[in-house]
């Protein structure tokens, strides 16, 4: 599981005293990747995955003549980090959306371009902190995962209604889960006797059914099915397949990308993306490459940029977080 924003230790085992208490993964050298495009007078920075607000706060900070553009699909996410940006005032717009619905949302704004773009990917601390949202495998809680509780099927439904065969694929494609086969099996006897409601019982199972030899690598043994349901109850590698496209699309030239994330999959789609855009497309053997083959990106990053390990020791959250950057070099020629 992943977290994007970190929770101070209160004391005393409570969330902490709302929003503030929230240190967002990696923020000092996302604000460096971005700076050079948002230092311009009159920039728009779009923060793609709003969550409490800890980079948004810290964009309008750092560059108080930028407009902000927030995203998020959890309607409470909105709601608290609504509260924490109310100083900015009309510096700062929300945006009840999913990412990959950017082009959209623009489009209502009136921006047809802008000068930065966020991604900070996966779950953030407040749905894994919220028992009743059911991300967490070390809590008890309803099987539910929705990133937006209004829509869409929550875990639960999933295992308990997807035919054996889809459930394998999920749990082998997105959590990377080797075992797939046995845990989907014991899935499909359980369900029969009483439908899944809770995450405690899907992870005792887990544990049932897991070789001893797996249960003694990686970790808790149901991360990686935990992982994986709320990845496909969320969409969320569809939806970042569309996603980033369409960010690079929107970014004006001299405008720069930074994307967080935190397993494999998603660094993948990211890194495929943005190494497309940095290529030439020109037909192999031509002497001189035209304009319209030349790369339009220019990468910032060598590789993913990792966390330091003073801010893993801080932060056990950002342990798997991985950044990519890139910068708009000229527009794209048909």
């Amino acid at each position: 599981m992943t977290g994007r924003e970190a929770r101070e230790n209160t004391g005393d085992g409570e969330r902490g005293a709302g929003p503030a208490r929230h240190v967002p993964v990696m923020l000092g050298r996302c604000l460096d990747l971005l700076a050079p495009a948002l230092e311009r007078p009159g920039a728009v920075v779009v923060d793609c995955t709003l969550g409490l607000g800890g980079h948004s706060e810290a964009l309008l900070r750092r560059f108080p003549e930028a407009r902000l553009v927030a995203l998020d699909r959890d309607k409470e996410a909105l709601r608290l980090s609504g509260e924490r940006l109310a100083p900015f005032g009309e510096r700062a717009t929300l945006v009840h959306a999913v990412y990959d619905e950017l082009p959209d949302v623009l489009d209502r704004l009136g921006l047809p371009r802008v000068q930065g773009v966020l991604f900070d990917l996966g779950v953030s601390s407040m749905q894994l902190d919220e028992a009743g949202r059911g991300f967490a495998y070390a809590q008890d809680a309803p099987l539910d995962m929705r990133m937006d509780q209004t829509t869409g099927m929550s875990a639960a439904e999933v295992l308990n209604t997807y035919p054996p065969g889809d459930l394998v694929r999920i749990l082998r494609t997105y959590g990377e889960e080797k075992q797939a086969k046995r845990i989907v099996a014991a899935v499909v006897r359980e369900r029969e006797k009483e439908p899944f409601d809770r995450s405690a019982r899907l992870v005792e199972l887990i544990r049932d059914a897991l070789p001893q030899a797996a249960k003694r690598t990686g970790g808790n043994p149901a991360k990686r099915t935990f992982q994986a349901l709320r990845i496909e109850v969320n969409g969320e590698l569809a939806v970042l397949e569309r996603a980033i496209p369409a960010a690079v699309r929107a970014l004006d030239v001299g405008g720069r990308i930074a994307v967080l994330s935190y397993h494999s999959l998603e660094d993948r789609l990211v890194k495929q993306v943005l190494a497309a855009g940095a290529a030439t497309t020109a037909p192999p053997g031509l002497p001189v490459v035209p304009e319209r083959y030349q790369p339009r990106l220019k990468l910032l990053t060598r590789g993913a940029e990792l966390p330091t390990e003073e801010e893993i020791a801080e932060n056990r959250r950002a342990a798997p977080a991985r950044l990519r950057g890139a910068q708009r070099i000229r527009e794209h020629l048909a």
